[in-house]
């Protein structure tokens, strides 16, 4: 009888290991495309990503890059303060885009050019994404508009 008992608590404790496993498993693979990963512009100068990999980059719109084309089309420069991306985005961009303004795009780099699927901007005069904040901190170039 002890037996019996001792053998069923086996068999409930690896049938929940194996949908525990499984599970996983299926969470993991049904999120493969949509994890994105944050890259500042000197990563990226480093080391490229594969053209085939989305993920998000994030910084300053370099000053006097912003160049708006025919249509929707925008190319623009951002910058960490260490190394510069170039960008081309079409569509709108959100209200508060601009020079010198904090900005994180999602989109895959293609021939040493970031071709964006999606831009935003800061949303008010102090925030900036905290990604984006520490990526020029580690740069020396942000500066908390607190300070004075």
């Amino acid at each position: 009888m002890r037996g019996l008992k001792k053998q069923r608590r086996i068999q409930i404790i690896m049938l929940a290991t194996v949908a525990l496993v499984l599970s996983t498993a299926l969470i993991g693979y049904a999120l493969r495309d949509g994890i994105n990963f944050f890259r500042p512009p000197a990563e990226i100068v480093e080391n490229p990503p594969p053209p085939t990999e989305v993920f998000r980059i994030g910084g300053l719109v370099e000053e006097g890059s912003l160049v708006r084309g025919q249509g929707e089309t925008i190319t623009f420069a951002v910058t960490d303060g260490a190394a510069s991306i170039p960008v081309t985005y079409t569509g709108v961009l959100p209200d508060l885009f601009g020079e010198g303004e904090g900005m994180v795009g999602t989109g895959s780099l293609v021939n040493g050019v970031f071709e964006a699927t999606e831009i935003l901007a800061r949303h008010d005069e102090t925030y900036m994404p905290a990604e984006v904040i520490e990526a020029l901190q580690d740069q020396g170039v942000y500066r908390d508009p607190g300070e004075s």
